[in-house]
């Protein structure tokens, strides 16, 4: 660079700024889904490659061996060295493409893993991603540590992808035996693909040290450059692209220390909170934002003041992936409608994907922050028309009473439902959680018969489900000790259902799996990796199974006082107060169905004199009465009618 054009890297940068810009006038036409999903994947890694030459303007680097331009994962043409290992292409082959990064270098696998978004690239992804490339150089595993939310898979799958190497993920749980992790092993020694192991430190203790024997075995071999190699007593062939992660969080209910001999084989990746005006920032320029630079940093000052000021309740979270969440309303809702202001855009996706969680006392706390931050902003009432009008008449049909707050909470289930495939209605007992779903199911179905075009208005089929009332065994599979067979699970089996139900057919329907029980770290972990962007449900004998786009994900829980933060990060909440619905709808509902039994005078006179009646005996009940076991009014007042 030196002696030649001192200007290269601020005219490389002019031209980059104005490729970007006309990339995102580009992204905010009509485009074909595939096209939408490839530009938005291009917009992020230039915008990640503009960033990269700002900060080597702001460092003055001016030659090629400099740190900032080193540590950077770049692609070179080049000969191949006999190292190289000649079984990943042909014999003959002279020159290859490599990836390199610091002192590292490995061959492109050419491996076609789809048309799929690309991880926005921040700090501390540039550090893990150094961290992993080192250990692979090494011939290590890598270890990225840390809480929920901070993009330890997410990181080692678009490290795959920028390497174009197969990467398999698979949620690991206490269930996973010796057997079943050296088949895995034995796949990925001989295929030559990387494992992600997600939630590693659940493995019971006495199957992580063999699993370290394992690991250590075809490490060994992977550095004597072994063709083929002894796994456990039989010959493997060996493909030295081979590489295994696993990400841990560390200090959650349910966990193990990983025992020393373990650790030795891995290199640790401390992976803290990520950089969210920056990725916001970045995804709402490949959603079609131009203003991106500053809404970002307003939603990201809304989240921060959100979780200082607000309430502190288990089902509230306020981390990275609530703000993908809201990230991607907004590109919904930008492209459905372009001629809105781009602040009223996100001002509604924050609302909407926010409110539905929120408790009656914090929405007024809520609505203060966003109007100290976007002031004079006025944004226009949605309405729901023909939607509302369905659920009332649903409502009706059913001698329900047609609440507007209640109303309220079925439309927020469908707006959650929009951005997230898991989906937890929070509340106590009689809040109505059952009823918002069976109601929004109705509607939908009802509208779906209508023709009316719309992607949620297809007929919905609901499958329920206690998952305490079984064993972890009997919800998930098991293997039978005894004989090795195989035995399928509830949740397996109807997941199952779903993706053969959609077998070269166009889905006109969809099904919704509710599990209406307590949520705890036991059970619900196991579906971490279902409930995230990877859909995949792992069993314990193996298998990966994708979860159909029909396919939806729904709890019904009391509350989440004993569920992992990993857990709430990954679902969307509909909280239920019983503000929400009230005693008196109950009454009111009662009147209607004993029209026609009790003769008109008498009810409209014993309706009449039960309203006071029941409030003065719910007083003395909460202020003079003991109660041995708490009991909630919704029941007092059905059982006394």
């Amino acid at each position: 660079m030196q002696g030649k054009n001192s200007q290269a890297l601020k005219e490389f940068f002019d031209f980059s700024d104005k490729q970007l810009k006309n990339m995102i006038k580009l992204v905010r036409g009509k485009l074909t889904p595939l096209n939408r999903s490839a530009m938005g994947a291009l917009i992020v890694l230039d915008v990640h490659a503009l960033q990269v030459v700002t900060n080597m303007i702001q460092s003055r680097v001016e030659n090629i061996n400099d740190f900032p331009w080193t540590s950077q994962l770049r692609y070179y043409w080049e000969e191949v060295k006999e190292t190289d290992g000649a079984q990943f292409k042909g014999e003959n082959t002279t020159h290859d493409c490599f990836a390199k990064q610091t002192i590292t270098r490995f061959r492109y696998g050419y491996e076609y893993l789809g048309n799929g978004p690309r991880l926005v690239i921040t700090p501390l992804t540039d550090q893990c991603y150094m961290t992993l490339t080192g250990a692979l150089h090494l011939n290590f595993g890598g270890n990225p540590a840390g809480p929920a939310g901070t993009g330890k898979t997410e990181t080692t799958k678009d490290l795959a992808k920028a390497l174009a190497v197969q990467c398999v993920v698979f949620n690991c749980s206490d269930g996973l035996d010796v057997n079943m992790m050296s088949r895995f092993f034995i796949g990925l020694a001989s295929g030559g693909a990387w494992a992600c192991f997600d939630e590693f430190n659940r493995i019971d203790i006495e199957v992580l040290s063999v699993i370290a024997q394992q690991i250590l075995t075809i490490q060994s071999a992977v550095r004597g450059r072994l063709p083929i190699f002894n796994f456990e007593g039989r010959e493997t062939p060996l493909n030295l692209r081979f590489g295994v992660f696993i990400t841990m969080n560390p200090g959650y209910a349910g966990r193990t220390e990983l025992p020393d001999n373990l650790k030795a084989l891995f290199r640790p990746m401390a992976m803290m909170i990520p950089d969210y005006r920056l990725i916001a920032e970045i995804i709402l320029y490949s959603e079609g934002f131009e203003t991106a630079k500053q809404l970002s940093k307003k939603m990201v000052k809304l989240y921060s003041l959100s979780s200082e000021q607000l309430s502190k309740q288990d089902h509230y979270d306020f981390g990275m992936r609530a703000v993908k969440s809201v990230l991607v309303m907004a590109g919904k809702l930008r492209r459905k409608d372009d001629t809105v202001p781009e602040d009223i855009l996100l001002i509604r996706a924050m609302r909407d994907s926010n409110v539905p969680k929120f408790l009656e006392q914090d929405l007024p706390l809520f609505r203060g922050i966003i109007k100290d931050l976007f002031p004079s902003v006025v944004v226009p009432f949605i309405d729901y028309g023909q939607l509302q009008s369905q659920i009332e008449h649903e409502l009706k049909e059913l001698k329900l009473q047609c609440k507007p707050e209640f109303i309220t909470k079925i439309i927020q289930l469908l707006e959650t439902m929009t951005v997230r495939h898991g989906n937890m209605l929070v509340g106590t007992t009689g809040t109505g959680k059952s009823t918002v779903a069976k109601i929004l199911s109705l509607a939908l179905t009802s509208l779906g018969k209508t023709g009316v075009e719309d992607y949620w208005y297809k007929t919905v089929k609901i499958q329920g489900l206690n998952p305490k009332s079984v064993t972890m065994g009997e919800l998930f599979g098991e293997v039978n000790p005894f004989t090795n067979e195989w035995t399928e699970g509830i949740v397996s089996h109807l997941v199952k259902e779903a993706v053969n139900a959609l077998e070269g057919k166009e889905f006109d329907w969809k099904r919704w799996i509710i599990y209406d029980g307590p949520v705890d770290a036991l059970w619900i972990e196991n579906m971490n990796t279902v409930l995230d962007d990877n859909k995949m449900l792992c069993l314990n004998n193996g298998q990966r199974i994708k979860m159909p786009e029909t396919c939806t994900m729904m709890f019904e829980v009391n509350d989440l006082k004993v569920a992992s933060p990993a857990t709430v990060s990954r679902c969307g909440m509909v909280y239920l107060e019983p503000v929400h619905l009230g005693w008196k709808v109950l009454v009111q509902t009662w009147f209607q169905k004993m029209e026609g039994i009790i003769i008109e005078p008498y009810l409209t006179k014993i309706c009449d004199l039960l309203y006071p009646v029941i409030e003065k005996l719910l007083n003395t009940i909460a202020k003079q009465c003991k109660q041995v076991v708490e009991s909630q009014v919704c029941n007092l007042v059905t059982s006394c009618l």
